[in-house]
């Protein structure tokens, strides 16, 4: 690998499929402070990041490393795995280092935190607090549960972050010792049938060490751990080998299926693994995996895994609003799948998919204040739900028994910049929109936009840059280009993309129309049939009950698709630029009967007790629900049958 990759602050280091789609340090991309992502990205600096670094003192991560080399007395808390929310706290770290030049207000934190873990670090470079911390435990004696390589895994990313981003290689020298050791107990010359963990993360991982140092032998164990997965040696209990992606080899695996964490997270790290390899079979196995998972279970929000019991995909078209799990982690995971895809292939709906998990399910499950959260991102929350499960809250809590979902996106949101483009100094693809600037070499983009609330957007090219690439969302129809105000000359690709020929000194204006859109659902996802969802651009609107009059219910909403639904002013209170207003129907169901079993043709407007008025209704973007306090809410609105029969 080239020697830049050592310096060079990048997620994901993989050679391109062709020079456009070149990924960019996230030093030569800067958000504007103003724009969407760039107001994130403050935030995500000043209130969350801070507040997570808080919380592994409070929760116990900490002092579980303490306890380990004997400077502390506590007991060992949280989960087995607890060891991942420094590390990915830590990989946070780094990217903001990348992203703010300067000395860091926690970097005093990340190198006590990499000392602290060099001193439990055993002399074969075991490093995993909850077996070390406890003496009845052994390494490696759970492969299906024990988590060790999980921890490995954003151990490894922390380290590699670190160093491209600062240069400092402390991290990566505990990193790199704990990773040998891997290599010895799971290479390709163990004879371990069950060397691969029941958690996938440490495959991609791997990859990104191998193209970071150039050792081998990284690249090899990664592709060795591949390999065995599919043979059920993880074993059963409580859940199936699906659960694990352990049900069959990954080269035969066409569905999306079992926890969707652990599904994703592979995904990514095969991506990875078929880009270093030219792996046919592995590439057409994630091409089939990518259409499942996003053609028959994926949420309109880009929300991931539909069922609670095991945080897990469900069927084809299972999909219930209110019972959906759509963990954070999940939206985040699919996020880094598509955007290795993405680099693999150059097809639009990759990055179509990215946007739509970032400004739904992922925007959903931090709250406006930075320092509350959703784990798991419902479409829809009933009127006296009950959320006395951190699983299922009412509104977002501050920290979680497993905290893994508020350091995962702080590492996200930190290196956002990363995602926006890729390109050269003479040819360049824009994938996400947002304000800022973008370094080619010697060609600068310059970029200024009001997306995802307005869909101009302006570019200034300055340099040697001869093509834009800019992506058309699947979304956006009759979009159009002009350069230097002149409409332009543009050839549209097969992947989604315009190409646009440039020349320095051009002003390029995409304008892609924001209409507002009824969205259908799927004719096989029987839970909202009857059904629609409110989009404009990128962004699913829902109701929420604290628009609603007093003593109306969320439930007793209905649409008249008769009825347009138009623009509304600001609610800066919520951080939100446009919201929906519309007149809707209420239909009360108070005090009628369940299970009346009437014949419909007897069923008239005043049946069961269900009185009509009409209301004026606001919808917000689903991603800044929960932010006035708990209360009902949903994404999919019911059509009012009389309305439609009109």
């Amino acid at each position: 690998m080239p020697d830049s990759t050592r310096t060079a602050p990048l997620p994901a280091a993989r050679v391109p499929a062709c020079a456009d789609l070149t990924p960019l340090p996230l030093t030569e991309v800067s958000l504007a402070p103003g724009g969407e992502l760039g107001t994130w990205q403050r935030i995500n600096r000043e209130r969350t990041l801070p507040h997570v670094i808080a919380r592994l003192e409070s929760s116990g991560v900490m002092d579980n490393l303490r306890r380990v080399a004997e400077e502390a007395a506590a007991d060992y808390r949280g989960f087995n795995f607890a060891d991942s929310d420094l590390h990915k706290t830590l990989e946070a770290i780094a990217w903001e280092s990348a992203r703010v030049p300067g000395k860091q207000p926690w970097e005093d934190f990340a190198q006590s935190a990499t000392a602290l873990l060099a001193r439990v670090q055993r002399e074969d470079g075991y490093l995993y607090s909850h077996v070390q911390g406890h003496d009845d435990q052994e390494p490696w004696r759970d492969m299906r549960w024990g988590h060790e390589l999980y921890v490995l895994g954003h151990l490894i990313q922390a380290a590699v972050a670190r160093e491209r981003a600062t240069g400092a290689d402390d991290l990566m020298q505990v990193a790199r010792r704990f990773a040998d050791l891997a290599v010895r107990e799971f290479g390709p010359d163990s004879a371990r049938a069950d060397g691969y963990c029941g958690h996938p993360e440490i495959e991609t991982a791997l990859v990104e060490l191998y193209r970071h140092t150039g050792e081998i032998a990284y690249l090899d164990t990664a592709a060795a751990m591949v390999d065995r997965r599919g043979t059920g040696a993880l074993g059963t209990g409580p859940f199936e080998p699906a659960y694990h992606q352990d049900h069959a080899p990954v080269r035969e695996a066409q569905e999306a299926t079992g926890h969707a964490v652990r599904q994703l997270y592979l995904n990514a790290g095969l991506a990875d693994l078929e880009a270093e390899r030219a792996d046919a079979a592995i590439a057409a196995a994630l091409d089939a995996q990518w259409r499942s998972a996003h053609g028959t279970k994926e949420y309109v929000t880009g929300g991931m895994g539909s069922r609670h019991k095991d945080e897990s995909f469900g069927d084809p078209f299972e999909l219930p609003p209110d019972r959906a799990y759509a963990e954070s982690c999940a939206a985040i995971a699919s996020f880094q799948w598509n955007w290795r895809m993405l680099l693999a292939s150059g097809q639009s709906r990759h990055a179509d998919a990215m946007e739509r998990a970032l400004y739904n399910g992922i925007a959903s499950s931090t709250g406006i204040d930075g320092v509350r959260f959703f784990y798991s991102n419902p479409l829809q929350l009933r009127t006296g739900h009950d959320g006395s499960s951190e699983y299922s809250p009412s509104e977002r809590l501050d920290w979680f028994a497993c905290a893994c979902c508020p350091p995962n996106l702080a590492r996200l949101v930190a290196s956002l910049g990363a995602y926006v483009a890729t390109g050269t100094e003479t040819s360049a693809r824009v994938h996400l929109y947002a304000s800022g600037t973008i370094a080619l070499g010697r060609s600068t983009l310059t970029i200024d936009t009001q997306y995802p609330w307005d869909g101009t957007i302006t570019i200034d090219v300055a340099g040697p840059l001869e093509e834009l690439a800019l992506r058309i969302p699947a979304w956006a129809t009759e979009p159009t280009v002009e350069v230097n105000g002149t409409t332009a000359s543009a050839r549209s690709d097969a992947d989604g993309y315009l190409r646009v020929p440039t020349d320095d000194g051009d002003r390029i204006v995409l304008t892609l129309p924001m209409a507002v859109e009824m969205l259908d659902p799927h004719p096989r996802v029987d839970a909202v049939r009857g059904c629609v969802a409110l989009r404009r651009g990128p962004l699913v609107y829902c109701i929420e009950q604290s628009d609603l009059p007093p003593g109306v219910a969320v439930e007793d909403i209905r649409l008249d698709p008769a009825t347009p639904v138009r623009t509304g002013p600001a609610l800066t209170s919520l951080r939100t630029e446009v919201t929906l207003l519309t007149e809707a129907i209420v239909r009360s169901a108070a005090g009628a009967p369940l299970g009346t079993a009437a014949p419909r043709r007897a069923r008239g407007a005043h049946s069961s007790g269900m009185l009509p008025g009409r209301i004026n209704l606001r919808a917000i973007p689903y991603a800044r629900w929960a932010n006035r306090g708990a209360g009902a809410m949903r994404v999919w609105i019911p059509l009012d049958e009389e309305a439609s029969r009109a």
